[in-house]
């Protein structure tokens, strides 16, 4: 990216491209919703964002926009990028566990969704461990339309099934009482 920003362009000049068709592809074939997901991009600090991969990114949503599917911009570690990463078309901003969802949400703004964010490991601990952690984001979201209850990154590899059911189960109960007071 540093010693050769000419082959770095070309290549993310290709990758848009080549994920532009692939996202397009699964919206013909029918899904609800897509995602662009970036575990690497929270590494860069905005200035480099802004350079070697925002231009990216907004082409990329900007092919996906007439379609009227909404979006999802993910990215691991970004903090630092969320004032950036709103504006690059996305109508849904994910985050990781590194940032509290009430916190992430007011800086992305209230009119996107959001998606996230509870930590992977809390599903490797004490199932009352993980429903508190699980309720905790719930409650920043304050029951507000456009939240996605996710991970905020994926499951790790020892990940007991019976605590990823548990966990989804959680989140529908806790969900609809709070969606009812």
């Amino acid at each position: 990216m540093y010693t050769a920003p000419e082959v770095w362009h070309d290549l993310m000049d290709k990758l848009a491209s080549i994920m532009s068709t692939y996202l397009l592809a699964q919206i013909r074939a029918g899904v609800d919703v897509v995602q662009l997901f970036d575990s690497w991009v929270g590494a860069l600090a905005p200035d480099d964002y802004a350079t070697f991969v925002q231009p990216y990114s907004r082409r990329i949503f900007a092919s996906l926009a007439p379609t009227v599917v909404p979006t999802i911009h993910f990215g691991t570690n970004t903090a630092t990028l969320l004032d950036q990463m709103k504006t690059d078309g996305a109508s849904i901003i994910g985050v990781d566990w590194r940032m509290p969802l009430d916190e992430a949400w007011e800086r992305v703004g209230f009119d996107k969704g959001i998606q996230g964010n509870l930590d992977p490991c809390a599903l490797l601990g004490p199932v009352d461990v993980m429903e508190q952690k699980a309720a905790d984001v719930l409650r920043r979201a304050e029951g507000r339309a456009g939240h996605i209850f996710n991970l905020g990154h994926g499951l790790m590899p020892t990940t007991p099934l019976d605590n990823a059911m548990r966990l989804v189960d959680f989140v529908h109960e806790h969900s609809s009482r709070l969606l009812q007071v």
